[in-house]
């Protein structure tokens, strides 16, 4: 059992107030309630202020290329099934230069979670519109208001097929860790969408923007009914839901795939050098 605090975050470089702060406390007591050990987790990013929460835990991480957050997180994965596997990455950094490999590694359904910290622009780049900006947003960068229709991330998910999808909001944090617990727990690919203000080049989607504007789902709501779940998911103006939109049991890529259903852990085989050095020859 992990021993309370092990997940102490370390210092980081984000500004006072930032909406990441309370993902990544969320994070922290959530893996210590599950009593994951630091060397069971692997924390994987891309490039953003989001991507750099990984690095600000003492556990296993990896920080990819931008947009590049889910191929290492899938790859470790499918050798590693023992590892339990979380991507913290960007709206943009997941849905605009990461956009393919979100959609596809759905259909793949491979068992890892995967937390998108939602400001709704790029922070890293001081207000640049991300895939999720609201049309109409104006910032130092977007001078003449955002133009583009908003992508919708947790509808393109459930149309994809994932088998859980949820949006939360980082200032609500014990209904946020709720959330993630259920989805570290989900066998096969889990999506969380979760809003958090950025301060300082967002001053439209503030905490009291998001305060006025989600509510949270109760229990009247099925979870497994997908079709109420998209109707859900369009929900996008004056009320927005926050919860677990969508979760049903699916075969994940490990159960599917004939090399690893039966358990067979590739990070565990013994390798014969000399055979590679003989398909390396081959290759000369």
């Amino acid at each position: 059992m992990t021993e309370k605090r092990v997940y102490k975050p370390l210092e980081t470089a984000w500004c006072p107030g930032c909406g990441n702060f309370g993902i990544l406390g969320a994070i922290g007591n959530v893996l210590e309630r599950l009593g994951k050990d630091p060397h069971d987790v692997l924390l994987v990013g891309g490039i953003g202020q989001a991507a750099k929460l990984p690095q600000y835990f003492e556990a296993n991480h990896f920080s990819g290329l931008h947009g590049r957050a889910v191929p290492p997180a899938v790859a470790a994965k499918m050798v590693n099934p023992k590892l339990t596997v979380i991507i913290n990455s960007g709206d943009g950094d997941s849905y605009g230069e990461g956009g393919n490999h979100f959609i596809h590694n759905i259909r793949r359904n491979v068992d890892i979670t995967h937390f998108v910290h939602d400001n709704q622009l790029y922070a890293l780049t001081k207000g640049q519109a991300s895939p999720t900006t609201m049309v109409g947003m104006e910032t130092d960068v977007q001078v003449d208001g955002s133009s583009a229709i908003p992508f919708n991330p947790v509808l393109m998910a459930l149309a994809a097929g994932a088998g859980f999808v949820a949006r939360g909001f980082s200032g609500r944090p014990e209904h946020l860790e709720g959330l993630m617990e259920r989805a570290i727990a989900y066998k096969g690919y889990a999506l969380v969408d979760i809003f958090q203000n950025c301060v300082t080049f967002n001053k439209l989607n503030t905490y009291a923007w998001y305060n006025s504007h989600v509510y949270e789902l109760d229990g009247s709501h099925d979870t497994g009914d997908l079709a109420q779940a998209m109707k859900l998911a369009e929900e996008f103006g004056e009320r927005i839901p926050i919860g677990v939109l969508y979760e049903k049991p699916q075969p994940t890529y490990h159960e599917k795939h004939p090399a690893l259903r039966d358990g067979q852990v590739l990070a565990g085989r013994n390798n014969d050098p000399e055979a590679v050095r003989r398909l390396m020859r081959a290759l000369v």
